[in-house]
């Protein structure tokens, strides 16, 4: 038998490695910490309501198969009205997938979508036909909520003084698979249903489409706040001039507020200049694509470079009294091809799109 003596050297190499396997379970316990808090509690109720609507589809399907079953066993009349119901579900299950892609769209439609289940004990006919009325309501909840939410897109876009179709695809071929025809008829025999319900779909699937577009424009225009406080000092358009005292014309907003308040970009972009501007101090513009550029003026601090891609709501430097100005505050400006536009109109665009749905 060997003994083995632990001299003080070996001692302390020994305690060195429990040490390190220590340090390392700690790390890798914060770091399995950390990935698990990292998903918000937005991202959870997000989930949630996803999961939740599959689920009412899904219980709505096996109800239906098993109606179906159940009918097409009990005589041929049953059985070809069951097919056609089956068939007006297959086609709302496809504009479903195309629903559920848009903001809003699953808690306007899940109710529609609980309603059109029966009870587990009803008969088998009592069961096809809630779900034949329960198609009709889902289709017509789904073309509600698509054309409103379309139109709001589309005010929302004229109210910032832009053409909604300039931001939709020159071809006009919104929808993908679901409408690739625009004809009814031949997106009824694509679907395998009569011609009516096949003119309710397309028109919903149109309206989804666009609304899809439109929210995805929309998240690239400035068209959020450019601080934390909404109030406003002077507004857009001619006023007297703080120091000759005589009508001149204001290209813009402006904002109070004290000496480093942050000044946030209004939309994603790509910083086009940063410095000294006659009459408006310290400036930061931000190129937001076709045409449209923003100006943040008499800034004290500037956060960002020329050439760096920003973010919305990304921190552009801290508010100050640089250049022509009376007092700390923000100038804030939108122009659209070299013309200054009312950052008011895009504000309230801005209000009417969240709003939307």
């Amino acid at each position: 038998m060997k003994a083995y003596v632990l001299t003080p050297r070996r001692q302390m190499t020994a305690a060195a490695g429990i040490a390190a396997a220590a340090v390392w379970t700690g790390v890798a316990t914060a770091s399995m910490l950390t990935s698990a808090l990292s998903v918000t509690a937005a991202d959870r109720e997000v989930a949630r309501t996803q999961a939740k609507y599959e689920r009412w589809i899904a219980d709505r399907q096996a109800r239906l198969n098993a109606a179906v079953a159940e009918l097409n066993a009990s005589g041929s009349g049953a059985g070809q009205l069951a097919a056609a119901v089956e068939k007006r579900h297959a086609a709302l299950v496809m504009l479903l997938t195309e629903v559920k892609g848009a903001p809003g769209a699953a808690q306007a439609l899940s109710p529609v979508v609980a309603r059109g289940l029966a009870a587990p004990d009803a008969s088998p006919d009592d069961r096809l036909r809630r779900v034949e009325v329960g198609q009709e309501q889902l289709l017509d909840a789904a073309d509600a909520f698509a054309r409103s939410r379309a139109e709001r897109l589309r005010l929302a876009f004229r109210l910032a003084g832009l053409t909604p179709s300039a931001y939709l695809p020159v071809t006009g071929g919104l929808g993908g698979p679901l409408i690739e025809s625009s004809d009814p008829r031949a997106l009824a025999a694509v679907l395998d249903v009569d011609s009516e319900f096949a003119e309710r779909i397309q028109h919903a699937a149109n309206d989804l489409s666009e609304v899809k577009v439109l929210t995805s424009a929309a998240e690239t225009l400035p068209f959020a706040r450019p601080t934390s406080d909404p109030e406003r000092s002077s507004g857009f358009g001619v006023r007297l001039d703080p120091f000759t005292h005589r009508p001149a014309f204001h290209p813009g907003l402006d904002f109070p507020g004290g000496r480093m308040t942050p000044v946030f970009a209004t939309g994603p972009g790509v910083v086009a200049y940063t410095g000294l501007r006659a009459g408006y101090g310290q400036v930061v513009e931000v190129d937001h694509g076709r045409g449209l550029k923003t100006r943040y003026a008499h800034l004290q601090t500037i956060a960002v470079h020329a050439g760096e891609a920003v973010a919305l709501g990304e921190r552009l430097g801290g508010m100050g009294s640089t250049g022509r100005s009376t007092g700390t505050h923000l100038h804030y400006e939108v122009w659209l091809n070299g013309r200054p536009m009312n950052p008011d109109r895009f504000l309230r665009a801005g209000t009417y799109v969240n709003g939307a749905g």
